[in-house]
């Protein structure tokens, strides 16, 4: 006979557990205790089985006969009840396991192994803890596109819309490293394409015109700061290298004798080794470092100690106190003026300056085949810049330059 809620209530525990049979095979176990348990019993593999559907009354009598009914479907199609439940409640412990900030974490350390730069690295880690109150508890699998959108109008409310755009590439590619471990099947952030604020891009400022930057190296000259500061803004207008490979830089790198600096793939940007050709005014420069340098490691330390380089701030720092505002001039300007000039003034093959900037070709076939360092020119193109330079620090005629005719 078919249960009833009456019959149910009105069932009184006994000192032994008390079956209380529906029909199909489901049954109410009634336990000494007062707990009432459903349980369905079924045949599988020859040997009989049973399958916990729950406890009543959390589990009501309807619920019972559904569950009882879903899983007799599953016995139709071959499938063991028991074991498909067994499975379901795993695949949901592990689903629950990889939330979004174990897999940021896993991100971070694969960047590590791949020996991605400490500055990168500290960028990624600084954005995705911008998203972690909201998103680190969940599950990444149930994170959707409106929730990171959610994030990212956040930051965008403050006007940090650079950030914010940031961000949804970042936390897009943790969500890619979880589709490729197999824990994961969509990017929502590929869903918020042109959902933000696009950020004016602002380019850093940069002398380009000759008889200004002659007046901008005339100041660095007369700047009565720290020698080692002066020495760096120096060799930036020589070299042109990113401000934060310059400033971190260490002697081993060097090889005056042979007037080349080696920028080891760890530390430079593209992540591969790059050479700069020194000239004779560089190595002048370097050689008075080096007088005082003691038993630093480092070519520019900080004035807090030797074992500490130049903060990221102090070369812009400087040019402010130089009387230069940000729109005006900043350290990696430096690379923007030499770009400039040396194009405008025709004399040196563009691939050369590329290189000398370290520069990747974006185009993949031409990449291929521009494998060149143009090593000749380059150490030639560098004198000659640091030549103009002297010309130009002391006030002389500036050339106006043909433009470089291209070959046929």
């Amino acid at each position: 006979m078919a249960l009833s809620d009456a019959s149910i209530r009105n069932a009184k525990p006994q000192e032994k557990p008390l079956k209380l049979a529906d029909t199909g095979g489901l049954y109410l176990l009634v336990n000494p205790t007062g707990s009432r348990l459903w349980y369905w019993k079924y045949r599988f593999g020859g040997k009989e089985k049973k399958l916990a559907i729950g406890p009543y009354p959390t589990v009501t009598l309807a619920k019972a006969r559904e569950a009882r009914e879903a899983a007799r479907g599953l016995l139709i199609q071959g499938v063991d009840p028991s074991t498909h439940k067994r499975d379901a409640r795993r695949e949901a412990a592990l689903v629950a396991a990889n939330t979004f900030a174990l897999l940021a974490d896993e991100y971070i350390d694969k960047m590590r192994r791949e020996r991605k730069a400490k500055s990168t690295i500290s960028k990624v880690e600084w954005l995705l803890g911008l998203a972690r109150g909201e998103l680190g508890s969940r599950a990444i699998t149930e994170i959707r596109a409106p929730d990171v959108l959610s994030v990212l109008q956040r930051i965008e409310a403050r006007g940090n819309h650079e950030t914010a755009v940031r961000l949804r590439a970042t936390v897009g590619a943790v969500f890619r490293y979880a589709i490729a471990t197999a824990r994961a099947e969509v990017d929502p952030t590929q869903a918020l394409h042109g959902a933000l604020v696009r950020p004016r891009v602002k380019h850093r400022a940069a002398v380009t015109e000759p008889v200004a930057l002659g007046g901008l190296l005339r100041a660095v000259d007369d700047f009565d700061g720290q020698a080692v500061t002066k020495a760096a803004l120096k060799l930036l207008a020589i070299l042109f290298s990113r401000p934060g490979e310059l400033r971190l830089a260490e002697w081993r790198e060097f090889d005056l004798d042979k007037a080349v600096w080696t920028i080891p793939a760890s530390r430079a940007k593209m992540r591969r080794e790059h050479r700069i050709p020194l000239p004779t005014q560089a190595l002048a420069i370097l050689e008075e470092l080096r007088a005082f340098a003691g038993s630093s490691t480092l070519v520019f330390p900080s004035a807090w100690g030797n074992r500490r380089p130049l903060s990221e701030n102090t070369l812009n720092a400087a040019l402010r106190r130089l009387g230069y505002s940000k729109d005006e001039a900043t350290s990696h300007g430096f690379r923007a003026t030499a770009s400039t000039l040396l194009n405008e003034c025709g004399l040196w093959n563009p691939d050369a300056i590329e290189r000398q900037l370290a520069h990747v070709e974006k185009n993949a076939v031409r990449r291929a085949y521009a494998r060149g360092e143009h090593w000749d020119e380059r150490v030639k193109m560098m004198q000659w810049w640091a030549d103009h330079l002297d010309t130009l620090r002391k006030g002389g005629e500036v050339v106006d330059f043909k433009p470089r005719r291209a070959e046929k």
